[in-house]
């Protein structure tokens, strides 16, 4: 665990570095800079506290040497809502740990909330959208393409391969396996669009109308707003006489402070509303039909027990990998996410095998 704890905070400090080199907002980029060194103060207390020389500290993990990558893919906002995951789970273990020593609990060991207390408290030009960015931006546009990547994938994978095994356990043969896995794959890659098509629209128009009505409490009662927001600040750590220098600069502005309010008060990132439905649906499409491909790809140009081993095995590889990716956002070590979704997936295709197999000898 202290292993573990220490490559935590040499991650977050390398990951914050990374997300102030990409900034280009002055200010963010120095709150950035502040706490990638607190997070390196950490991880060398952890060090010292573990008699780990400094000179052999760890580098940066392979989870935070991809989520740089994808940051620059997708953009650095998705990094940054992982960061603040990271920095849950940083309070968590601290937390933890001091329950296991019985030391006092104090109620400071949230260090996201602290670290912003301490930093915004020095540094005045940051603004009210710019602190908006370190709340829920586990929702910007790349986060979500993201995680649709691995679910749809891992969606189609899944129920295409647990269809194939039923199919095969019956002896259809392998045009009949073919045929039902494309069916499948087709099937299952139009559900997965449509739903995701409604689901985008559905969010869209309820979004549209709170925005709607903030926009008219925000027209007719200014002054109450304003106190809601310094309030919204205060309760985040923020000085009170800060937060309501923060609220009042806002809402000078009312498109923009309507764009604040709507984020801070609702939970609305205005972002998601310019995303296409149709878009969505085609991406769902795609993924989808990516994951249900790999265990129909064997009986394409084989047949027999061969094509089930070769479709297991491929299924297997690709639970493993989408099982790996899901540690991007939960942090869990790779071998145990990665088997657990090979032995659920596997699991899931033995009963549909099973079932299959028993109405197979029933008919015959």
């Amino acid at each position: 665990m202290k292993t573990k704890n220490l490559q935590t905070e040499i991650d977050a400090a390398f990951l914050y570095q990374k997300l102030a080199d990409h900034e280009s907002d002055a200010a963010v980029k120095n709150v950035f800079i502040q706490m990638s060194s607190i997070e390196k103060g950490h991880a060398e207390a952890f060090a010292k506290k573990g008699n780990i020389s400094l000179d052999g500290l760890m580098k940066p993990s392979w989870r935070a040497k991809t989520l740089n990558v994808i940051g620059k893919v997708f953009g650095y906002d998705y990094v940054l809502g992982a960061m603040m995951d990271t920095e849950k789970g940083i309070s968590n273990a601290i937390i933890t740990a001091k329950k296991n020593s019985k030391q006092e609990i104090t109620g400071k060991e949230t260090s996201h909330v602290t670290i912003l207390r301490t930093i915004l408290e020095k540094e005045k030009n940051v603004t009210g959208a710019q602190l908006s960015r370190f709340e829920k931006p586990h929702r910007s546009v790349g986060g979500n393409a993201i995680r649709a990547a691995v679910l749809g994938g891992n969606d189609g994978l899944v129920s295409n391969f647990s269809l194939i095994m039923g199919i095969a356990g019956a002896s259809a043969g392998q045009e009949g396996v073919l045929l039902a896995g494309l069916a499948g794959l087709l099937a299952g890659a139009l559900s997965m669009a449509l739903g995701e098509w409604i689901s985008v629209k559905s969010s869209q128009e309820l979004y549209e109308n709170q925005m709607q009505i903030e926009m008219e409490e925000l027209e007719t009662n200014p002054e109450g707003e304003t106190k809601e927001l310094a309030l919204i600040y205060i309760a985040k750590g923020i000085p009170e006489q800060q937060a309501l220098e923060m609220a009042s600069d806002i809402m000078k502005n009312k498109e923009h402070a309507h764009e604040v309010l709507v984020k801070e008060e609702l939970g609305i990132n205005a972002e998601e509303l310019k995303g296409s439905a149709v878009e969505a649906a085609v991406y769902s499409f795609i993924l989808f039909a990516i994951g249900a491909v790999i265990p129909v790809l064997p009986f394409m140009f084989t047949s027999g027990t061969k094509a089930i081993l070769l479709s297991v095995s491929f299924s297997a590889a690709g639970l493993f990998l989408i099982g790996a990716a899901i540690t991007l956002f939960t942090g869990r070590n790779v071998w145990f996410s990665g088997f657990r979704q090979v032995i659920f997936g596997l699991a899931a295709a033995a009963i549909t095998f099973g079932i299959g197999r028993l109405i197979g000898v029933s008919i015959t």
